[in-house]
């Protein structure tokens, strides 16, 4: 995406878009982090095709995972996706070495089998010489700002997810990596966003024709979605994606043991903010049922059908862990709601109503969970990412809830991430400037 300021006005334009697929090696599922650089490259070319001549540029992904590198940056490993159920077994395994309360006290993280620090166990528990020999330890978006700066640095709301960072200090938790025996050597100094890395390797400025600045943004795609939440005051924000990630913006973690039993995490935003949160399945069950079904059917047909399902109610509870890689969505929701004793969805409409009722109404606990925690009822929903063009899942949030919902802005990650970026150039004065722009650029 290229991104801009016009006076009073926000401008995005899409430049290049690719796929992302989990692939299968060596037994696992993977990412092909070597083919997303050479995209990304693809589209720093078509900028120039475009007749854009970028300042700056930012990388922002998904959350918790890695890539180690040895002592002349080689990948150590394949870049094993959260998915991948090597993870299965571990959380119980770190708990025997540190409580659960110990570890949420310190780190304010929510529990989830893939977090880093699970993944990075597993590693030490079966090749250990692997950990020894890392000199580099950088999540996706450290690395491919390395591989466009040649610098190594953790960005800060990416490194808060790996349930490593104290939540006080914003540092590496050096108590947490000792008692694991993870090798503190291979982390980096934690940078926040609006942190200028340097400018392009020389070799993709010969290859590009130009030069331009690498600056972090909230690295973490749903930490820079939060930051174009148009209004953060007394409202709840849903991040609506391939996750769904309900919570609110504070300026300090919560760490009770309220919290901790609700499950609800305390990752790190922009200017230091907490994103008090809790994930939930989201999109990614109608991405599977629609792979399923071949691409026979589009994203707003399955709202369609869903819609003609007036009479249809069976429901799932989203966040059970079989819904995460099942070999078939289909099968598990279809044997969810058997084993239930609930009516089948024997047609396309019928699984997609599933999904969405089952959504919202896993909001409403969530919700329910976040007023009882801060002692007061919000009065305004906002979703954002591409899940807020979903007319009938928003609508059926606000029926859920009774709240008023504003859907939009769409394309929030990405704004977001340029927005660090032009407060980081003097483009924007800071973050409150940065959300009176975006209500007034994008359709809300």
């Amino acid at each position: 995406m290229a991104g801009y300021r016009e006076q009073n006005q926000l401008k995005l334009i899409e430049i290049h878009k690719f796929g992302n697929e989990i692939i299968e090696r060596n037994g696992h599922f993977c990412w092909n982090v070597p083919t997303l650089f050479e995209e990304i490259k693809k589209g720093i070319h078509k900028c120039k095709e475009m007749g854009f001549n970028p300042e700056s540029i930012g990388v922002d992904t998904w959350a918790v995972d890695f890539v180690l590198l040895d002592g002349n940056d080689e990948l150590l490993t394949d870049t094993i996706t959260y998915r991948d159920p090597r993870t299965d077994g571990m959380m119980e395994k770190v708990h025997e070495i540190i409580s659960r309360d110990k570890l949420y006290a310190e780190t304010g993280i929510q529990f989830q089998k893939f977090n880093t620090i699970y993944q990075l166990h597993k590693i030490n528990k079966d090749t250990p010489s692997i950990l020894k020999k890392a000199k580099s330890f950088l999540m996706i978006p450290d690395y491919l700002h390395f591989l466009l700066s040649g610098i190594k640095v953790n960005e800060y709301t990416n490194a808060t997810t790996t349930q490593l960072v104290n939540a006080k200090t914003k540092q590496w938790d050096e108590e947490i990596l000792d008692k694991l025996n993870i090798n503190q050597d291979m982390f980096h100094e934690i940078h926040p966003p609006k942190t200028k890395l340097g400018n392009l390797r020389q070799e993709l400025v010969q290859e590009f024709g130009f030069d331009m600045q690498v600056i972090l943004p909230a690295t973490h795609d749903t930490a820079s979605a939060v930051v174009s939440v148009p209004e953060v005051e007394r409202s709840i924000y849903i991040s609506s994606g391939t996750w769904s990630l309900i919570g609110v913006e504070n300026d300090f973690s919560i760490c009770t043991s309220k919290a901790l039993s609700y499950n609800f995490t305390n990752e790190g935003g922009f200017d230091y903010r907490f994103r008090f949160l809790k994930n939930i399945m989201g999109l990614w069950m109608i991405q599977e049922v629609k792979r399923h079904y071949k691409g026979k059917y589009s994203f707003q047909e399955f709202v369609d059908l869903a819609r003609k399902e007036k009479c249809f109610n069976s429901i799932v509870n989203v966040n059970d862990d079989r819904f995460l890689k099942p070999d078939n969505m289909m099968e598990e929701i279809i044997n969810y709601c058997e084993e239930t004793e609930q009516e089948i969805p024997n047609t396309p409409g019928k699984v997609a109503k599933c999904v969405f009722e089952s959504l919202a109404q896993s909001y409403v606990t969530a919700i329910s969970q976040i007023e009882e925690i801060l002692g007061e009822e919000l009065e305004t929903i906002n979703v954002i990412g591409g899940g807020s063009q979903n007319e009938l899942l928003n609508q059926l949030i606000a029926n859920t809830t009774n709240k008023k919902v504003v859907a939009g802005p769409v394309e929030a990650t990405s704004i977001g991430n340029l927005i660090s970026q032009l407060i980081t150039l003097k483009i924007i004065d800071d973050l409150t400037e940065a959300r009176m722009l975006i209500k007034k650029s994008f359709k809300l």
